[in-house]
């Protein structure tokens, strides 16, 4: 199968299937993240130009003095949905990051 590179060749990669489903328990753990962390209640304006708001799941969203509120909103949904998709991925899969207890949601 071909597949068109960032440059807009095509690179073919191999033994690749058109459909590659995706595991039930990765789908759910994906969506559970999604579900969990959804900002709510208003914002709050603080002194000095901070601005807060709560995640559904407890922690307090802030922007900083180099990231905007949304930057970091951003951040802690894509870390949720990480988080939460490498608890549930076979063992031996290839990663990135190793993720140890120590790294995860208290």
């Amino acid at each position: 199968m071909l597949w068109p590179t960032a440059a807009g060749r095509p690179r073919n990669l191999g033994a690749v299937e058109e459909t590659a489903p995706v595991s039930a328990a990765m789908h759910r753990a994906k969506a559970d993240a999604r579900a969990s962390h959804v900002t709510v209640g208003d914002l709050r304006h603080l002194p000095g130009g901070r601005v807060e708001t709560d995640c559904a799941c407890g922690m307090v969203l802030t922007n900083g003095p180099d990231w905007s509120l949304d930057e970091h909103i951003r951040l802690h949904r894509a870390e949720a949905r990480y988080l939460a998709v490498s608890e549930v991925a076979p063992p031996g899969m290839p990663r990135l990051i190793e993720v140890g207890a120590d790294r995860r949601p208290r």
